[in-house]
């Protein structure tokens, strides 16, 4: 049986030993032709079943289990497509998902959660902050643009902790010939002499920088500026923030450039700072970028949230008015969900394989009222359930980084400790429950407010607090929140 793991590595190797752009010459090993994998696949999630995938979703999301079933086969199916040959695996295309539900329910939270479980490359968008090529805004491209610049810093963040330490020895030698004090010119037959004796001097100077010793001295160094002849891209649909950066990149490089910069800085800083520059040296920014797009190609996520703000009323509106843009919008994500290739200053990235996952709340609008043809290009529906004055009590309490956890968190630093009764808890939420109701439903973001206002006089007086032991009881919960909430036009303001 062979693995993902060995699947990519086999890949690689013939990859190092051809041209990406050729097929590898190997007839017999079908499998090997089929895509081009990243050189580091996430190993710890080829295992993961999709029962498993959902037991760590649980971890952080409260309820869903309808969205997360559907990610987790999503991503299963991702795995399961690296293990068939070239002529199948390409025609496999994602099953992108339409999340439907209220806000604060956890849909764009589900898919931040798994990227980050498969190391894969995410990005989430705002369907509304894109236009219609010919307005003024960002095109949609950028989305994909911007997601290859994710996958480089992640590839090159993985190159450098392998280097890092080859790295920190090359900026330790730099450190110590900085500190060192320059030796005269040895006299005839002294060399050898000399050699050891500076030796010793470069060891016991060692031991003082890794003692710490060295920690209050001052040394300067001489930073370079990139050495690179100034790069500018002007790529078809590119928004003018963009061509405005790369104009700013390439002036202050024009101008900067050759020019070294003395700094001063202590020597804990300046060995973090040589450190990075080895490191630099040591990356290979050419093949950091290469791996990017592959893994973007084959294991990029897109969330695009917001999706029903640029769907038609479907009220007979259509044809005039704002709703024409709306559609245009959706005319040029369409491309990019079916598959289209996209220039990056990093090469073409091909969008066939990428996973979208879109959400919306579809209060005003329904997915119907989207074009035909971008339904049809997120075939699995999930409608995720609004929230539940149980599901309130577990989100305060269950999740990793619950509301109450992090607040207990927070006050441990002032030596202060919050200890919440369970009829405390159902207070919380019975008090968030009742304000959704009656004002803007804005699902579990409506704790974080609670929260804040509850534990208002805990944050302001910590730290002049003699009594460190803070119970929060059901009648603390009264007394701090019960007046707001039964004044609605208040509420409105505060909660």
């Amino acid at each position: 049986m062979i693995g993902i793991g060995d699947w990519g590595l086999g890949i690689r190797l013939a990859i190092r030993n051809s041209n990406p752009e050729s097929p590898i010459p190997n007839p017999n090993e079908h499998h090997l032709m089929a895509i081009y994998l990243p050189e580091r696949t996430p190993s710890a999630v080829e295992m993961l079943t999709p029962r498993e995938v959902v037991a760590e979703l649980d971890k952080h999301v409260v309820g869903q289990a309808k969205a997360k079933r559907a990610v987790a086969i999503a991503l299963r199916d991702r795995l399961r497509r690296q293990k068939l040959p070239a002529d199948i695996a390409e025609e496999i295309t994602p099953k992108n998902i339409l999340m439907i539900g209220p806000t604060g329910v956890g849909k764009t939270e589900i898919a931040r959660r798994l990227a980050k479980l498969t190391q894969s490359p995410f990005i989430k968008v705002e369907a509304s902050k894109f236009t219609e090529v010919g307005y003024v805004g960002r095109d949609v491209e950028s989305m994909v643009r911007d997601l290859v610049e994710i996958a480089v810093e992640m590839v090159r963040q993985e190159r450098a902790e392998e280097v890092e330490e080859k790295a920190r020895q090359a900026a330790e030698e730099r450190l110590l010939d900085l500190l060192l004090p320059p030796s005269r010119a040895p006299m005839p037959g002294e060399e050898a002499a000399m050699r050891e004796q500076s030796s010793r001097t470069r060891e016991r100077f060692r031991e003082q920088l890794h003692g710490g010793r060295l920690d209050g001295r001052i040394v300067e160094i001489d930073a370079q500026p990139s050495t690179a002849m100034p790069h500018f891209e002007l790529i078809a649909g590119t928004s003018m923030e963009e061509i405005g950066a790369n104009l700013k990149d390439m002036m202050g490089t024009m101008f900067q450039g050759g020019r070294p910069k003395t700094r001063r800085m202590k020597v804990p800083e300046a060995l973090e700072y040589l450190a990075g520059e080895e490191q630099q040296k040591l990356v290979d920014m050419e093949s950091v970028g290469r791996t990017a797009l592959q893994r973007v190609e084959q294991f990029g996520i897109i969330f695009v949230d917001e999706i029903d703000k640029i769907a038609s009323r479907g009220d007979g509106a259509g044809a005039h008015g704002p709703d024409v843009s709306r559609e245009g919008v959706q005319r040029d994500i369409l491309p990019i969900v079916e598959g289209t290739t996209v220039n990056t200053k990093h090469g073409i990235v091909k969008t066939d394989h990428i996973l979208f996952i879109a959400a919306g709340a579809f209060h005003v609008s329904k997915p119907s009222d989207l074009i035909p043809e971008l339904q049809g290009r997120f075939p699995i529906r999930v409608e995720l359930d609004a929230l539940t004055r149980d599901d309130f009590v577990r989100i305060l309490t269950e999740p990793k980084s619950a509301l109450i956890k992090q607040y207990t968190a927070l006050m441990s630093t002032e030596d202060i400790e919050l200890r919440f009764s369970d009829a405390a808890v159902g207070r919380i939420a019975d008090f968030a429950v009742r304000v959704n109701d009656t004002t803007e439903n804005i699902g579990a973001r409506r704790l974080h407010t609670v929260m804040e206002r509850l534990l208002d006089e805990v944050s302001f007086d910590g730290p002049d607090l003699g009594e460190k032991t803070i119970i929060i009881d059901e009648a603390y919960v009264d007394r701090m929140l019960a007046d707001i909430v039964k004044n609605e036009d208040l509420s409105r303001y505060i909660l």
